[in-house]
């Protein structure tokens, strides 16, 4: 069974990989570390509010919008 953290890591690898963006382009346009990035597509590490927002707009996406697309995923 796919844990919640391993399904939402799994969707932003997804959205990322829909965007041409490789793990250190994210981890740029979002302030965050390639480290972390890859610790959250791996679902290592559960992303705090703070950093789901940093994800969104890094991606072009509201926090609602990414909710979203992990709650279709």
């Amino acid at each position: 069974m796919t844990t919640k953290v391993g399904r939402f890591g799994a969707m932003l690898k997804a959205e990322r990989l829909k965007r041409s963006l490789s793990q250190e382009a994210l981890a740029e346009l979002s302030g965050l570390s390639r480290n972390y990035v890859s610790s959250i597509e791996r679902g290592m590490v559960s992303p705090s509010l703070g950093t789901l927002e940093k994800l969104a707009k890094a991606l072009g996406l509201s926090l609602t919008k990414l909710v979203g697309k992990y709650e279709n995923f």
